[in-house]
């Protein structure tokens, strides 16, 4: 445990403070820079900030998920998603900074509060763990089709971006279905979405 403790330190450090890289070619690589009015890029560079620092919550959610979890295949699943974010982090980040913006402030307090809330469900077993993993991913691929809409209808590098976050997120969740994943009580989903209001209303601005 105690490994797994430094390990998941390690990881914590690496998400707040080194440069995220990607495996997989950025999905917006080949596409052109739209021209955009000064208020067009900081509402999008202000909506790709809340995407990354979703993606700072998803990586610390996994992280304390795979720290209690007990099944093998489960720990995988959990590291599979987490490797998948972080291609999503360092996407994002370069997207901001082309925008001519920074990342949030808060992200260390979003990646604290996520990575106590990761650990409490992975300590309640597997299949509670999966479907705390299957919601999230479902909540946050509305979330990314309400930034489809709100982004600038010309910006195609954030939305080529958020459409393979999409995808990916959607790929999570269907895993985690197929491995067991219990459905989450309502009041559960609730709080859930209620977290996520509070960082997508803060990280906008901060």
């Amino acid at each position: 445990m105690l490994d797994r403790l430094i390990i998941e330190f390690d990881k914590s450090l690496r998400t707040m403070m080194a440069e995220a890289h990607s495996v997989r070619p950025h999905p917006d690589g080949t596409l052109q820079e739209a021209r955009m009015t000064d208020a067009e890029k900081k509402h999008a560079a202000a909506l790709m900030r809340i995407n990354h620092s979703g993606e700072v919550c998803a990586q610390a959610l996994y992280n304390g998920q795979s720290l209690t979890a007990r099944n093998k295949e489960t720990v995988a699943a959990l590291q599979q998603a987490a490797q998948e974010e972080t291609e999503h982090l360092a996407w994002c980040e370069k997207r901001i900074k082309e925008l001519g913006s920074r990342t949030s402030v808060l992200n260390p307090v979003f990646y604290g509060g996520s990575l106590v809330l990761g650990a409490i469900a992975g300590a309640l077993g597997d299949r509670w763990n999966l479907g705390f993993l299957a919601e999230t991913e479902r909540q946050v691929g509305q979330h990314l089709e309400s930034h489809l809409e709100k982004l600038p209808q010309h910006d195609a590098k954030s939305r080529a971006i958020i459409e393979q976050m999409r995808v990916d997120e959607a790929h999570h969740a269907e895993t985690a279905i197929q491995q067991g994943a219990a459905e989450l009580p309502r009041p559960v989903k609730a709080a859930m979405q209620a977290a996520s209001r509070t960082m997508t209303s803060t990280a906008y601005y901060l």
